[in-house]
């Protein structure tokens, strides 16, 4: 019977006879390679034949993509992250790990955590930031599941749309193409010729203007529904793409806000427990850039 591999921080220990904190930290402070590349998960096996060096005066790595304060909540069933803009929640393509879910796991792992799969309930669109739950369990999984499916969890966004925006709640059937390449609400770019396709998927957002900006609104998004890109869409359907949007744009013909990403934040994230059926909320304020991008409109709306 073939044995498992050792853990880099095993090998560590063997060889420097330290600590396992010690042997641990040296690996999460990027002092340890496994075949010349830097090793920063002390939990990752060690395949048979490979070579770990350790230098113990090795320079520090800098911070990995998540830092601990990311990690909003786990135990065994659920772990809720705090998922940076710019990064994806699942691969994009097969291998592809740069994504929220590895970079939380081997963070969890770094943390002292029981090291396990984290499984996708739900998304995040690559470019908007928030709590983000993954399953530990394949319980939890299909609890948080059907949650999702049966449109059970708290989620409310906050949004900078061009514009003035009024409360409203929008209640349409998206279809992967209205018309012209671009998903959308049916009838909307063209003419409803009967009831929607089978295809369509209902989605309800309930808009609430919170600020008045300088050719902008800062606005609360509820989600009834969570189709993909649906407060995108039925803010732009609306007349008010956000700002920064790419996509859903082109049929806006106002002054453009410029932003490196759309501005568009995940705040509220709630659900009832998977083990326990207690009602759980996480909440997060919107990050710097959202901040930044919120104040200099907020500066230009208040400068006569």
């Amino acid at each position: 019977m073939q044995s498992t591999p050792p853990t880099v921080a095993a090998v560590v220990r063997e060889q420097t006879h330290l600590s396992w904190s010690r042997a641990r930290k040296l690996c999460t402070d990027g002092r340890v390679t496994v075949d010349g590349k830097r090793c920063l998960d002390p939990a990752e096996r060690v395949p048979e034949g490979a070579v770990v060096v350790v230098d113990l005066q090795g320079p520090k790595q800098p911070a990995g993509p998540l830092s601990r304060e990311a990690i909003l909540f786990f135990d065994r069933d659920v772990v809720i992250v705090d998922k940076p803009a710019g990064m994806l929640s699942v691969p994009d393509v097969p291998g592809n790990k740069d994504t929220l879910g590895v970079h939380a796991r081997t963070l969890l792992r770094r943390m002292g955590a029981e090291d396990t799969a984290l499984a996708v309930v739900h998304r995040l669109d690559k470019d908007t930031s928030g709590p983000m739950a993954f399953a530990r369990t394949a319980t939890a999984q299909r609890a948080l599941a059907a949650q999702f499916r049966d449109h059970e969890v708290d989620r409310v966004y906050q949004a900078i749309a061009h514009g003035t925006v009024a409360a409203a709640r929008v209640e349409t059937y998206l279809i992967p193409d209205r018309g012209d390449g671009l998903r959308g609400s049916y009838g909307h770019y063209k003419r409803a010729t009967g009831d929607p396709p089978a295809i369509a998927r209902r989605a309800i957002t309930v808009l609430s203007p919170l600020a008045s900006l300088k050719g902008a609104t800062l606005v609360e998004c509820r989600l009834e529904t969570g189709r993909q890109h649906q407060i995108r869409i039925h803010l732009s359907e609306l007349g008010h793409p956000l700002a920064g949007e790419r996509v859903y744009i082109r049929d806006y013909t106002g002054a453009k806000i410029e932003s490196p990403r759309p501005m568009l934040h995940a705040q509220t994230l709630g659900f009832l427990h998977p083990r326990t059926g207690k009602h759980v909320l996480f909440q997060r304020e919107p990050p710097a850039d959202f901040q930044a991008m919120l104040e200099r409109l907020q500066t230009k709306s208040g400068s006569g």
